[in-house]
């Protein structure tokens, strides 16, 4: 039977939730931690070593031949593996390849757009800031994507972003949320906070810009321009009650009006780099002011005025000659642009932002903006980072991305709160290493798993015990080198998770 059925699986594998026979093979954790409550979470291993050819802390220059320590959920200490090693016995010599912290996306829409977190988390993001859609808590950084949530943006009435992407009056389970007094600002700024909103977004948009993705047919046709926009008045209410409750302000913004009256009001961050050609006067002031300016190259590419060949790169090479902040973001959710990190940002960043000869200062500059100066930005630092006590948000790729930025959309591991995501460094897993994780697996969860003792067999691409008395079968994977579980009764195929981080718990690793 488990020939059979291990045959079909193959080509398409269940991954659900393991919950019959009273079993959850998550449900172990670290120093008697349960984390079956992450029913999809694999479990935490006690310490773990990576090491590889180069290492980026999110903040220095990438180093050769440095290692990173990991205890628990946190970063240790990075060092070589020489002055690392006898911390830790569990330890993964990553060859020519780079290990970086976790990239921070810091424009998304996640939750408006339907967006598979799991995908976004595999391809290299591990925290996201969504800003505009659904108000949701903070959640993941623990085996899932963390998720920051600014909730609906702040609009006029009859405004934007309703008007393009429907939702009536709007509210705080929609894109945005309309207000058309001070007092009603104020409210709407309390409650999205009371809600879990980590920041505030307002839209000071008009339209009309040339080139501009809010400027094609949505929910039916673009109203005509200029659209409704909150006044002086109510921005100035937005920005300060927010601050006043600990809060930064996003903005939307794609041309001067609302540019000035954002930078009127003391606004901290423009989620674009604006669309049409913004006055230099404007961008000094932006400067001058410290706000920081969320990239979204790539999503807005289109934004060029065709008479004047001014727009969005423009905008973006004044504001890098004047000194400005920037903080790398991709607009995920977008339907041109990958879920997961978007080399083509990268490069247009690297390239718009560097003044007239690149050097590899600026190609730094660039990775930090995703990392380190992303964290610091969030109020979140040392997420960012691999320096002692950050988030253990590790990627490395194989390779060298500070040379080809590409290679980064296809990271070869991924590990969230040192929960490993994906691994593509196993290439084999020794049949000694497999028999003594079912031994322990078999006096772990005995009630599960009986008799043990069973032998191990191989059928296709599973190495697999059968246990008659609760007619159970525990299998590896040769395919994805994951533990699958399955039970006669219900006949589905359980996935558990990469079996690396199952054998420094079992002590097989």
């Amino acid at each position: 039977m488990i020939k059979k059925f291990f045959s079909q699986t193959a080509i398409k594998v269940l991954i659900l939730t393991i919950l019959s026979a009273g079993i959850s093979l998550n449900a172990h954790g670290h120093d008697g931690e349960d984390d079956s409550g992450a029913t999809s979470v694999p479990g935490l291993p006690a310490c773990q070593i990576l090491s590889a050819a180069r290492l980026f802390d999110g903040i220095n220059f990438p180093e050769d031949n440095k290692a990173v320590l990991i205890e628990g959920n946190k970063i240790k200490q990075v060092g070589t593996l020489a002055e690392l090693s006898s911390s830790c016995a569990n330890q993964l010599d990553l060859g020519d390849s780079t290990i970086l912290p976790g990239f921070i996306e810091s424009h998304a829409h996640i939750t408006f757009q339907n967006v598979n977190k799991d995908t976004v988390l595999k391809h290299g993001i591990t925290t996201v800031q969504d800003t505009g859609g659904p108000l949701m808590a903070v959640e993941g950084g623990q085996g899932t994507l963390r998720l920051l949530s600014v909730g609906p943006i702040i609009q006029a009435v009859g405004g934007y972003p309703l008007n393009i992407f429907g939702g009536g009056d709007g509210g705080l389970d929609q894109i945005g949320i309309h207000v058309a007094s001070v007092a009603e600002a104020e409210q709407v700024v309390t409650d999205l906070v009371t809600g879990g909103a980590t920041a505030i977004k307002v839209a000071l948009e008009p339209g009309g810009e040339s080139g501009a993705p809010w400027m094609q047919p949505h929910d039916g046709p673009v109203p005509a321009t200029p659209w409704p926009m909150i006044s002086q008045d109510i921005a100035n209410a937005i920005v300060a009650k927010a601050h006043a409750l600990g809060k930064r302000v996003l903005v939307h913004v794609g041309e001067n009006t609302g540019f000035e009256r954002a930078l009127n009001a003391g606004v901290d961050e423009f989620a674009h780099i604006p669309c049409a050609e913004i006055s230099e006067d404007l961008l000094q002031r932006a400067v001058d002011q410290g706000v920081t300016f969320v990239t979204t190259i790539d999503t807005l590419a289109s934004c060029v005025d065709t008479a004047t060949g001014k727009g969005i790169h423009s905008n973006t090479m004044s504001l890098a000659s004047k000194g400005a902040k920037f903080i790398y973001g991709s607009e995920i959710g977008h339907d041109n642009v990958p879920w997961g990190i978007n080399g083509e940002e990268l490069h247009a960043m690297l390239h718009l932002t560097s003044g007239e000869s690149i050097d590899f200062t600026d190609v730094v500059n660039v990775i930090k903006a995703a990392t380190s100066k992303a964290g610091e930005h969030l109020g979140l630092a040392p997420l960012g980072t691999l320096t002692p006590d950050a988030p253990a948000d590790v990627i490395a790729v194989k390779g060298n991305p500070f040379e080809k930025f590409k290679i980064l959309e296809y990271p070869d591991l991924v590990l969230s709160g040192g929960r490993t995501i994906v691994n593509n460094y196993i290439s084999e897993l020794s049949e000694e290493k497999i028999n003594c994780f079912f031994n322990w697996a078999e006096g772990k969860y005995s009630e599960a798993l009986a008799p043990a003792g069973a032998a191990t067999q191989i059928s296709g691409i599973y190495s697999y015990r059968y246990y008659s008395g609760t007619k159970a079968y525990l299998g590896v994977s040769s395919a994805d080198y994951h533990l699958y579980y399955m039970h006669e009764e219900d006949g589905e195929l359980h996935d558990q998770g990469l079996l690396v981080n199952w054998l420094p718990v079992s002590e097989c690793n």
